[in-house]
């Protein structure tokens, strides 16, 4: 097959990837094109996740890319963003579903773990023989997770007992294992586990009534003293600093997954342009047609030059917390103009799901608010720019 770039990537930035990259990102698109986008639609709007989807992902490497003990070929991370970019493209949830289990669970384990931890539980994850979760927020905190968690871990010789609750948890109603972090009792810092969600005293009830990304389970997790061997804490998370390592790799990763959306949605809508007649011809030869395409390819192209540069500086060793945080930041304020700006051009066919136009619509709502909301990532960016943190 010879790769094609996207109509939408107009400056070529699809051009960094090497043959292997694009030859992963050809076999990827051609995998969501006849399986994901006919199914789409229905399972968003019966909030169910298609489980057949699970393992066919894991053998297109999804999972797997990003990690030395599962990565098939040496790949960088621009062309992980694309393979984000093209899950979001067709589906968002899925590309959601795809970051909680390889960005935040294998991430957590990949940054946080010993290397007996990383060998054991990277490759199940990256197979998709386990499905992981990520317990961070919760009913109380969310944003100022660094100093209002309220989980708590308590040691007792060589296990821990967890109590507590979290809150949005994604992929957590059939997760096999999930990342828990809590306050250790003993120092007040924050920690994490891998708990397998058969423990004693753990429960997940799922979120109801969504209506974003209603693909993703998320649930309400109860942790009532839950007890976890030492052999199951990560071993290399001492404070919040270690759990924001992870989420300073997956801001990246979600501003690709928002840029994604928003291509999704311009797609259908130029697509719709061509074909919709008003006034004796094809909308798409109105002219202010053409200024709500334009106005989003704008958005979608200074977007894409972002993320890029943000995964290149990843690959160079440098990416600091503020490059991820002003990515997420910019590329979801302008992922959320952009699909408004196509759902606009279907007028009244814009509020169904048949032009898939809506669905994305709807789901830039999560993204824009997920991975650190726009204030907090501003206010990260802030802190870098004057030298005082306004927080609080």
């Amino acid at each position: 097959m010879t790769f094609e770039l996207l109509g939408s990537d107009i400056f070529g930035y699809e051009n960094l990837l090497t043959a292997p990259e694009q030859e992963a990102i050809l076999k990827l698109r051609a995998y969501l094109d006849q399986e994901i986008r006919p199914i789409a639609n229905g399972c968003w709007e019966r909030a169910e996740f298609p489980a057949q989807i699970i393992k066919p992902l894991a053998e297109l490497g999804v999972y797997s890319f990003g990690w030395d003990e599962t990565k098939p070929f040496t790949n960088s991370a621009v062309f992980r963003g694309f393979a984000a970019l093209e899950l979001a493209r067709v589906d968002a949830s899925v590309a959601t579903f795809v970051g909680v289990q390889n960005g935040l669970s294998a991430g957590s384990i990949a940054a946080c773990g010993s290397a007996e931890q990383r060998a054991e539980w990277i490759p199940r994850l990256a197979s998709g023989e386990i499905v992981g979760a990520f317990g961070l927020t919760e009913p109380l905190s969310g944003s100022d997770a660094a100093q209002g968690l309220r989980t708590t871990a308590t040691r007792t010789g060589d296990t821990w007992t967890l109590n507590g609750a979290k809150r949005w948890i994604g992929n957590a109603t059939f997760s096999d294992v999930t990342i828990i972090w809590a306050k250790d009792t003993a120092d007040n810092q924050v920690k994490g586990f891998i708990v397998p969600t058969d423990t004693a005293g753990y429960s997940a009830t799922k979120i109801e009534g969504k209506i974003s990304l209603r693909t993703v389970q998320n649930a309400d997790i109860t942790l009532t003293d839950v007890v976890v061997p030492e052999s199951l804490r990560l071993q290399n998370a001492n404070s919040f600093k270690d759990t924001a390592k992870v989420l300073r790799a997956t801001r990246a990763e979600v501003s690709w997954a928002a840029v994604g959306n928003a291509i999704g949605a311009y797609d259908a809508a130029v697509a719709y342009s061509k074909k919709r007649e008003q006034f004796g011809k094809a909308i798409g030869g109105h002219q202010l047609v053409q200024d709500l395409l334009v106005k989003s390819l704008g958005n979608i192209t200074a977007s894409l030059g972002m993320v890029v540069r943000v995964s290149q500086l990843q690959d160079e060793g440098v990416q600091r917390d503020e490059h991820s945080a002003l990515t997420k930041a910019y590329t979801t304020s302008r992922m959320r103009e952009s699909v408004a700006w196509c759902r606009e051009l279907f007028g009244g066919n814009g509020v169904t799901l048949e032009y898939n136009v809506a669905r994305h619509f709807a789901d830039a709502e999560a993204i824009y608010s997920y991975e650190g909301t726009q204030e907090m990532n501003t206010l990260i960016v802030g802190r870098t720019i004057t030298g005082q943190a306004a927080f609080v």
